[in-house]
C-alpha cells in the first residue's frame, strides 16, 4: 500500500514510518519541520534499509498537497501533522486552530479532489475533557478543557461530516493517551524543540543534566499521591496501532473510532520513580502550581481496538522508561547530535 504520512518526521510519525516500512508498505513522508528535524527521517531509512520520498511542505499549502497527490499514487493517508502542546495551546489558540483545523481541512479537500478514500487521523484523549469516571470508553461524552483538545474535536466532527457526504470514505479516529518510549535501537525518539511540554522528555532531560529539576504541576489532585494520573503507552505500540487500523479498515467505509492506551494509570511521581530506576540516579523535582487545562486522571479502555483491530499494547512501563533512557543517553541533545 502507498501511504502518505503527514508529520512524518515527528515523534509518533517517525516510529510509524518504521513500522509501515518494516511490514512492506511504501510511504511518502511529508513534514514542514516546525516541531521536528529532517534527521529523524534519515534514521528511519537507516533503521529499515528502505528509501522513500520526503517532501518538505505544510499541509495548509493546497498547491503543495495537489502536487503530492498528483505525483504519487496514494492509497491512504495517516495524518499526524499539527501542534500538540496543551499548555501552549492556551497561550496561542489561534495558531492551534490555524495549524490543526485549517491544515486538516486542506488535507481532506485534497484527498477528495484526488479520490483518496482512507484517512487515519491522529486524535487524542483530550477530546474527553475531564471525564466523570475512568477507564474511558469511546462512547464517553466529548468535551475539552483546552484549545488543543478543542481542535481535535473540531477535526473529528469535520471527518464525520465528510464521511456522511462520501459513502466511499473510510476515516479512522485514533484517540490515544500519553505516548512515551523510543525505538529500541535508541536511534529515534522524542526530541522536542525548546522546553518539553510533556512529562517523559522533561524527565529524560533532567536525567542527562540538561534540566536542573522536574516541575511537578500540582500535588493536590484526587489521586493516590496527589499528582496527575495518565495512561502512558509505548510509542512503538502506538505506531503498530496505526498500522493495524489502516490494514483492517482502509476499504471499509465509515467513521471508526478507537482508544489506544494500556488501561493502566500512572502518576507523575510513579513515572519519576520508574525513570530514576532505569537511569540509576535520583532525579530532583519541585512541586509547582497546577497548569491550566490539566485534569486529575485519565486512562483508557481499549477493548474495542482489541476486538476489532486485533491490537493491544504489549510493552511494559519498564520498557517505556528504559527505551526513553537509551534514546536520551545516546542522544543528549536529540537529533542535533
Amino acid at each position: 500500500m502507498n501511504i502518505l504520512v503527514t508529520g512524518a518526521a515527528g515523534y509518533i510519525g517517525s516510529h510509524t514510518c518504521v513500522e509501515l516500512l518494516n511490514l512492506g508498505h511504501q510511504i511518502i513522508a511529508l513534514d514542514n519541520y516546525a516541531n521536528s528535524r529532517p534527521t529523524a527521517l534519515s534514521r528511519v531509512g537507516e533503521l529499515t534499509g528502505k528509501r522513500f520520498p520526503i517532501i518538505e511542505a505544510d499541509i495548509r499549502d493546497g498547491e503543495a498537497l495537489a502536487k503530492v497527490f498528483s505525483q504519487y499514487a496514494v492509497d491512504a493517508v495517516i495524518h499526524f501533522a499539527g501542534l500538540k502542546a496543551v499548555g501552549e495551546s492556551t497561550q496561542l489558540p489561534l495558531s492551534y486552530y490555524d495549524n490543526n483545523v485549517s491544515g486538516s481541512r486542506a488535507l481532506l479537500a485534497a484527498m477528495e479532489k484526488h479520490n483518496v478514500n482512507c484517512l487515519v487521523f491522529s486524535s487524542s484523549a483530550t477530546v474527553y475533557g475531564d471525564p466523570d469516571s475512568v477507564p474511558i470508553t469511546e462512547d464517553f461524552p466529548l468535551r475539552s478543557t483546552n484549545p488543543y483538545g478543542q481542535t481535535k474535536l473540531v477535526v473529528e466532527q469535520m471527518c464525520r461530516e465528510v464521511v456522511n457526504a462520501n459513502s466511499q470514505l473510510s476515516v479512522v479516529l485514533l484517540r490515544y493517551f500519553n505516548p512515551v518510549g523510543a525505538h529500541t535501537s535508541g536511534r529515534i525518539g522524542e526530541d522536542p524543540k525548546g522546553v518539553p511540554n510533556n512529562l517523559m522528555p522533561y524527565i529524560a532531560q533532567v536525567a542527562v543534566g540538561k534540566r536542573e529539576y522536574l516541575s511537578v504541576f500540582g500535588d493536590d489532585y484526587d489521586t493516590p499521591d496527589g499528582t496527575g494520573v495518565r495512561d502512558y503507552i509505548h510509542v512503538v505500540d502506538l505506531a503498530l496501532g496505526h498500522v493495524r487500523a489502516i490494514e483492517e479498515l482502509w476499504q471499509k467505509p465509515g467513521c471508526h473510532t478507537f482508544n489506544l492506551g494500556t488501561g493502566q494509570g500512572y502518576s507523575v511521581l510513579d513515572m519519576l520513580q520508574a525513570f530514576s530506576k532505569a537511569c540509576n540516579k535520583k532525579l530532583p523535582y519541585k512541586i509547582a502550581p497546577r497548569r491550566a487545562g490539566d485534569i486529575a486522571k485519565c486512562y483508557a479502555d481499549s477493548t474495542r481496538a482489541k476486538s476489532e483491530l486485533g491490537w493491544q499494547a504489549e510493552k511494559s512501563l519498564e520498557d517505556m522508561v528504559q527505551d526513553t533512557w537509551r534514546w536520551q543517553s545516546n542522544n543528549p541533545t536529540g537529533y542535533l547530535d
